[in-house]
């Protein structure tokens, strides 16, 4: 006589469902912690990680993992600003503490992309981004245009970067003055100085970059533009209770 599966066994395998198809819908990005997060909302329920972590272990569901690289550039500065943020990589409110950097992409067989973005400190989300072709003034200027626009009067957020020519020029300063920011800036060589904008980058490239190949700008593109959507809407994260960037954020609103 076969024996009735219990209530436990028969939620394991509701549970076990749910994870193969949220895995299989954020591409296998997923460890068992953000997993954990995902599937106590979806059930209303509490469960205890190392459940997941078993579950999980089960079924074969394991997060992806890359290593990162980073390039260095250096060139003669316009002007400077000491590095005031000093690793404090916390922030009491909505910006009140940004940091910026440039990346690269590949695309088809040699072709290359570069993604700007500027990350508050507060909840991690993308304040702006833009991708384009080139490593230029304008790619930078148009980030900074964009985050500055979504600020009311009374907010003035210290910026981060490192010492890239883009950030070191006259036109950049011009623009943080204009919005009475202050600027930091990361110490020669050391990226941990930046290291919050550094840590995006890599997840970026982990959970999306790096699963599939892109032969045109237009199929980069538009998997940068859903991944950001997702980074700050719908991806859960402990330190922030298990909300979502934005839905922090909102909070504090």
């Amino acid at each position: 006589m076969d024996r009735k599966p219990s209530d436990r066994e028969l939620l394991n395998e509701e549970i076990i469902e749910e994870m193969i198809i949220l895995n299989k819908k954020v591409e296998g990005i997923y460890g068992y912690r953000r997993m954990k997060m995902n599937i106590n909302r979806r059930f209303n329920q509490n469960f205890n990680h190392k459940r997941i972590y078993r579950l999980m272990k089960v079924t074969g569901l394991q997060s992806v993992i890359r290593k990162k690289k980073k390039r260095y550039k250096y060139s003669t500065p316009q002007y400077v600003a000491e590095n005031t943020l000093n690793r404090e990589f916390t922030a009491a409110a909505p910006n009140e503490k940004w940091v910026t950097d440039v990346t690269e992409f590949k695309y088809g067989s040699s072709k290359k992309a570069y993604l700007s973005a500027i990350r508050d400190l507060y909840d991690g989300s993308i304040v702006s981004y833009v991708l384009g072709h080139r490593n230029d003034n304008r790619l930078v200027f148009k980030t900074i245009d964009l985050a500055i626009d979504t600020l009311n009067d009374k907010e003035h957020p210290l910026i981060h970067s490192d010492r890239g020519y883009q950030y070191t020029s006259r036109g950049f300063k011009r623009r943080i003055d204009d919005a009475a920011m202050a600027h930091s800036m990361s110490r020669v060589g050391k990226c941990i100085d930046n290291g919050p904008i550094e840590s995006f980058w890599g997840t970026l490239k982990c959970e999306k970059y790096y699963l599939h190949k892109y032969e045109t700008y237009e199929e980069l593109s538009k998997a940068i533009n859903e991944y950001i959507y997702f980074y700050n809407y719908e991806r859960y994260q402990e330190k922030l209770n298990g909300l979502s960037p934005i839905e922090y954020r909102a909070k504090a609103a």
